[in-house]
């Protein structure tokens, strides 16, 4: 038996629940978006590290690849950041690798399965922190996935109280918006960043209709 940790989107932020699931694996698959050469450096420590990069990845990884073909203890996989860019042949892959959207998902096309491990970096505005372990048993080449929720119950309670934060925050961003307020006005006035005040008016005025709860979950996948 061999296990794998498969993580995604870390933006920046290793977790001890990741780091702890990655000590009892024989090797980490990260599907983009680390946000720092630090991460894999420290994933490096634990583990060997197969990575792809992500949109969000800049300068610095210039070297990582956009895509990943490898054969591990008999299987073959295929990683990505954005499942919609997927270019090589995957007539032979065991198991496709892919992230970005933040949200697990685990997916049959065929014999090969497709498995978003959701995000393990910041909890953004619900509590669902997850990474996936792959084990694989080689004389069978069978292989079975366990899904892994990296948010204690503590940071589950915060994050459920930024989520009423955030509520706030987007219902009173969309009537400034409705005033015609300018975004830096708009970022002063409620207390966040240009950039998520940008983001929260450009998801309003490009979904009519839309309620706070649609924005807030738009800004869940949203590309931070």
């Amino acid at each position: 038996m061999h296990k794998i940790a498969v993580i995604s989107d870390t933006h920046g932020k290793l977790r001890k629940e990741v780091i702890r699931q990655a000590e009892n694996c024989e090797a980490v698959f990260h599907a983009g978006d680390t946000g720092s050469r630090e991460i894999i450096l420290r994933l490096k420590e634990i583990a060997p590290v197969y990575v792809v990069r992500g949109n969000i990845d800049g300068k610095w990884a210039a070297d990582i690849p956009e895509e990943l073909y490898l054969s591990l203890y008999g299987f073959n996989f295929y990683m990505v950041h954005n499942r919609k860019h997927i270019k090589a042949d995957i007539s032979k892959t065991d198991i496709i690798i892919y992230g970005h959207s933040h949200i697990y998902k685990e997916e049959y096309a065929g014999n090969v399965l497709y498995l978003n491990p959701g995000s393990c970096g910041p909890g953004r505005f619900r509590p669902k922190v997850t990474m996936a372990v792959i084990t694989l048993d080689k004389e069978k080449h069978t292989f079975s996935v366990q899904k892994i929720h990296c948010i204690k119950a503590d940071a589950a309670k915060e994050t459920k109280i930024l989520q009423k934060d955030m509520y706030s925050i987007v219902k009173n961003v969309s009537r400034d918006m409705e005033a015609g307020r300018k975004i830096s006005e708009i970022a002063e006035r409620n207390g966040i960043e240009e950039e998520l005040a940008e983001k929260i008016c450009r998801i309003y005025s490009t979904h009519q209709g839309i309620d706070t709860d649609g924005i807030l979950n738009r800004l869940d996948i949203w590309n931070l």
